[in-house]
């Protein structure tokens, strides 16, 4: 629902360039820890549904990554951070959720444009946050070449997030 100056609140995109990456980016791995960090450092708050106010924590920030091989990136890049995959935070929430697609090309996708665009994982990851959805990724990712009309759908959803999103 957008805010009354037309605004979508809980939505941001954050643009990373990089080229070549499958499994892992260190490019957005950077990103996330500078990001984080100014998140922490800001004094950044959020409410809670009983309306307290409270300054967000590391405990308070979710990173989800589509592949192991990223989750262990990050989390030498944010140690105590909550990293993992879309399937080990399945079912938890917390007030900041950022997720990091990580493949820079959907050519470069290992486990393919399906994996990597689903639907699912997409729900799950941004679902999972209460205040704040973060979507890290290449902006090529919003470039993709369909080939069926289950591609298209799932291209859309993120090409609609990013519509909707403000961007960092």
């Amino acid at each position: 629902m957008p805010r009354p100056d037309g605004e979508y609140s809980g939505l941001r995109f954050l643009p990373v360039v990089h080229q070549g990456n499958q499994n892992s980016s260190p490019e957005e791995a950077e990103a996330i820890g500078k990001l984080v960090a100014e998140i922490l450092g800001s004094g950044t708050t959020w409410v809670d549904r009983h309306g307290v106010e409270q300054p967000v924590s590391l405990e308070d920030i979710l990173i989800i990554a589509p592949y192991n091989a990223q989750v262990f990136d990050l989390k030498d890049k944010i140690p105590g951070g909550r990293i993992g995959t879309v399937d080990k935070f399945q079912g938890q929430e917390a007030p900041i959720v950022i997720y990091s697609m990580t493949t820079s090309t959907h050519a470069d996708a290992p486990r393919g444009m399906n994996f990597l665009y689903s639907l699912n994982r997409l729900n799950v990851a941004t679902s999972r946050a209460r205040a704040l959805s973060v979507l890290v990724c290449s902006p090529a990712l919003f470039e993709p070449e369909c080939k069926t009309p289950e591609q298209m759908r799932m291209a859309n959803a993120f090409c609609r997030y990013l519509e909707l999103a403000s961007t960092l």
